[in-house]
């Protein structure tokens, strides 16, 4: 992940890990079903997990913290992201490895750049932080700056991560919050990034939120442990029959729930196996970053 001479960090990712299974673009809400796969009649979630931690350092740190000129200083950068996410034995409920995987996904699926690292601005290691799980942009060659404000529930159950996220995503567009919140995220942005005047001119405390809207994508992620994923064992048609049917009937219960309207939201769901292991694999890896495994 070391930028070309000139580049930018975020022109470089890691090669893609997550394929997707299943798309529909063309519903309300749109639906992408992204899958791990097996290796040798086993759930990757050891693959996934490394794979999670090649994000690690946009994810936790600043634009200007990123950029390393040498693979020491890009270890060094490592260690610093991994000791920012917390040092607890209590991690089976916590949310940084749910935010992770949305910022890597949202990174793969729409090309996006981070605008703040909200990990960053944690006061201590352990504390959580409130708002949108994730603040990207999309760049594109031509045309506006499309916002993605990103949400993520890392559960266990489908149903109970849908009914949370509705639920937020409906207190999140309250007038007054959503406008705090901007306010928020635009005096976090590293003044170093070379989008950082657009993104806070994009947020300018003076337009309209209709305005904004206009420009606000909502890119939802929930993971579930799925029977689809525990009864089989490599990805075969059989498999890819029945986990279609799987994803497209949660996209529709997600749609039946009262979300908010005259936004574009995108339903990204991320089936597990068995989400302790998922969790199991990425606190020893951390553990291992930070030196205390």
């Amino acid at each position: 992940m070391l930028a070309p001479e000139g580049g930018s960090i975020y022109s470089v990712k890691p090669a893609p890990f997550l394929e997707v299974r299943v798309e529909g673009l063309d519903l309300t809400p749109t639906i992408r079903g992204l899958c791990t796969g097996y290796e040798k009649g086993q759930w990757r979630d050891g693959a996934l997990a490394s794979y999670l931690f090649e994000y690690l350092p946009e994810f936790a740190l600043r634009h200007d913290e990123l950029g390393p000129k040498g693979h020491e200083e890009w270890v060094s950068r490592l260690v610093e992201a991994a000791k920012v996410i917390y040092t607890t034995n209590k991690f089976h409920r916590r949310g940084e490895f749910g935010e992770l995987l949305l910022h890597a996904v949202i990174r793969e699926v729409y090309d996006s750049e981070p605008a703040v690292s909200k990990i960053y601005y944690k006061d201590g290691p352990n504390d959580t932080v409130k708002g949108f799980d994730a603040v990207h942009l999309v760049c594109p060659e031509e045309g506006d700056l499309e916002l993605l404000l990103g949400e993520v529930k890392f559960y266990k159950s489908v149903d109970s991560a849908m009914t949370a996220v509705a639920k937020e995503l409906r207190d999140h567009f309250d007038i007054d919050w959503l406008k705090s919140e901007f306010a928020a995220v635009s005096r976090k942005v590293d003044p170093n990034w070379p989008r950082a005047e657009e993104f806070k001119d994009l947020l300018h405390r003076r337009k309209s939120l209709d305005e904004i809207a206009e420009r606000i994508r909502l890119p939802v992620l929930l993971t579930y442990e799925s029977d689809c994923v525990g009864s089989n064992s490599k990805c075969d048609d059989k498999y890819i029959e029945e986990l279609k049917a799987e994803i497209l009937a949660n996209r529709d219960k997600f749609a039946g729930k009262n979300l908010p309207k005259d936004v574009v939201i995108d339903l990204l769901l991320v089936p597990l196996n068995q989400k302790k292991d998922l969790i199991t694999s990425l606190d020893k890896k951390l553990r291992s970053l930070q030196g205390l495994a």
